[in-house]
């Protein structure tokens, strides 16, 4: 049973402003429980979440509905970006939905953050991330500064990440 003040935080996603949302997708190499165990499992998640060149480092990881990861994005040059992501829903191995922010418990520009992993005949998996952004506006500054891009490169190591495991087991194809 999911605790009630969790269900309150469900997104009603048919009912979302477009023209707030920002939607990425990628075909991986993976069935869709190994997909999804990369993203709930805090020991791989580490290992490719985040743009190119970019490193994570974790200050507490609890993937789990009601959990929380907080950690660092350290980017090449050594620039840190604090992000936490709290864990509203996880239906394994079909979705996660998170609220998805800086450390900052009041940050404005939180969004809300919906991961699906469709199974495809082939054994692969279309993973997909929508973005509901605060307003229009919020969602027009993040598409600015690249987030479609660096949300690409983050399915892209996804994908690497998962190809890899499902030829380590013998199941790639």
């Amino acid at each position: 049973m999911m605790d009630r003040n969790l269900q309150d935080k469900i997104t009603d996603w048919t009912s979302w402003p477009l023209d707030r949302e920002v939607v990425i997708s990628r075909v991986v190499n993976a069935d869709r429980e190994t997909a999804f165990r990369a993203w709930v499992d805090p020991a791989q998640i580490v290992k490719w979440f985040g743009p190119e060149g970019f490193v994570i480092e974790s200050r507490n990881i609890d993937i789990r509905a009601g959990g929380d990861w907080q950690f660092d994005m350290v980017a090449p040059d050594g620039t840190r970006f604090p992000n936490r992501m709290d864990f509203l829903r996880i239906e394994p191995p079909k979705l996660i939905e998170i609220d998805y922010g800086t450390g900052d418990d009041n940050d404005p520009n939180r969004f809300r953050m919906l991961v699906t992993f469709d199974a495809q005949s082939d054994r692969k998996t279309v993973v997909t991330l929508r973005q509901l952004h605060p307003s229009a506006e919020r969602r027009a500054i993040v598409i600015g500064f690249g987030a479609v891009e660096y949300g690409a490169q983050t399915l892209n190591k996804l994908a690497r990440h998962v190809a890899a495991l499902s030829g380590e087991a013998g199941g790639g194809r």
